[in-house]
């Protein structure tokens, strides 16, 4: 018999698998396991047991804790194999958050009740929906790599379902507000970074990476190839874009065009003669060093509260530019290109409040189409 069930005590049966014996030795080769609950129950795990062992997919139970292979899969996969950023928030994450709380577990007995009631705990704690959903994410991966290494058979956390985030309505200027803030903001040392996030939809990451020379004055166009992070420990690292899509080139308006034109002249009168050159960054101190994107957060931030105007994020900069160019008629394809999507179905989804006007507009074109051909 190759396994069977035996009786503990009440409300517990023993499972006995018998494995190949040891090949030096050939002394039997035993697993056994607990199980808690109905005989019913515990028949059901030995036939699941029975299959893996069937299909050579069986993992011996092991005393390894979460806690251990988290920091193994932290040092021998994460930080290899992830940028710096990424691997930065895994780190975060489990250290804080899912280590202090699970890390005690042994891997092979992490149950989808577990995770669960992680979830429900954490936003108990006043955790918002999308944080959960980003440790879930994080579990998620962490649990795939320990299937992949053989660690485990399954993962438990296909079998739970994250938090769904609230749909937060999106903030952004019409015509008018980004025109006044154009208008007022130009004493500003940051004004033209604003102006370029404004009028390019640029990323905040993007524009601090930029380097005079991914800036064609003449063909008026700015090409992204980088993106600017500062890690907690304050380690400023630059890396390539996630998607193909995200290195890319955008064409400047001339106002655009202009006011980084002004820029520049202004950036060579400040270096006392030392000629620009293509390495030197577009938005910096006036020492040359890369500008730190929490002083440019709290620049726009209090920039705007001084103006009177409705509080939007830097970020809702690159909202506004993609959502104006929508409402003026451009291509949604157009758009995605600009803002460096990876396909045109998240720059829908994103600005889906656009739609309404959008269809409002081509029923409109529609209509004067066939008025003009009917009454010609």
């Amino acid at each position: 018999m190759r396994g069977h069930i035996t009786k503990r005590g009440k409300g517990s049966y023993s499972i006995v698998i018998e494995l190949e014996k040891d090949l030096l030795t050939g002394r039997r080769n035993q697993q056994w396991l607990t199980v808690k609950g109905t005989k019913k129950e515990a028949e059901k795990r030995l036939s699941e047991l029975m299959h893996q062992l069937d299909n050579g997919i069986f993992i011996k139970p092991s005393k390894t804790t979460l806690l251990e292979y988290l920091e193994r899969w932290l040092k021998d996969y994460v930080n290899i194999n992830l940028a710096p950023r990424t691997a930065e928030g895994y780190q975060l994450i489990m250290h804080r958050h899912i280590i202090p709380t699970l890390g005690s577990k042994y891997l092979t007995q992490l149950k989808p009740e577990h995770l669960q009631n992680y979830y429900s705990d954490k936003l108990a704690t006043g955790l918002s929906a999308q944080t959960v959903r980003h440790h879930h994410t994080a579990l998620h991966k962490a649990l795939q790599t320990a299937v992949e290494w053989g660690l485990l058979t399954r993962n438990v956390a296909d079998a739970v379902k994250s938090p769904k985030p609230k749909c937060t309505e999106m903030k952004i200027w019409n015509e008018y507000e980004l025109t006044t803030f154009i208008e007022q903001a130009k004493g500003s040392p940051y004004y033209a970074l604003f102006y370029t996030a404004l009028f390019t939809g640029m990323r905040r990451s993007e524009l601090l990476a930029l380097k005079w020379g991914n800036v064609d004055l003449m063909l008026c166009q700015i090409h992204v190839c980088r993106s600017m992070h500062v890690l907690i420990g304050g380690e400023i690292i630059f890396s390539a874009p996630k998607t193909a899509k995200g290195k890319r080139m955008i064409s400047l308006s001339p106002s655009a065009t202009s006011v980084l034109r002004e820029h520049r002249e202004q950036q060579q009168l400040e270096r006392l003669g030392t000629p620009i050159t293509d390495e030197n960054f577009v938005f910096c101190n006036i020492d040359g060093k890369p500008l730190l994107s929490n002083t440019i957060t709290h620049a726009w931030s209090k920039l705007i509260k001084r103006l009177g105007l409705k509080p939007i994020r830097l970020h809702d900069a690159r909202h506004t530019h993609a959502s104006l160019m929508l409402k003026q008629g451009a291509h949604p394809k157009i758009v995605q290109e600009r803002l460096g999507h990876s396909g045109i179905q998240i720059t829908l989804d994103t600005y889906s409040h656009v739609a309404p006007g959008l269809q409002e507009a081509a029923a409109q074109r529609f209509d004067d189409v066939l008025s003009t051909k009917y009454n010609g």
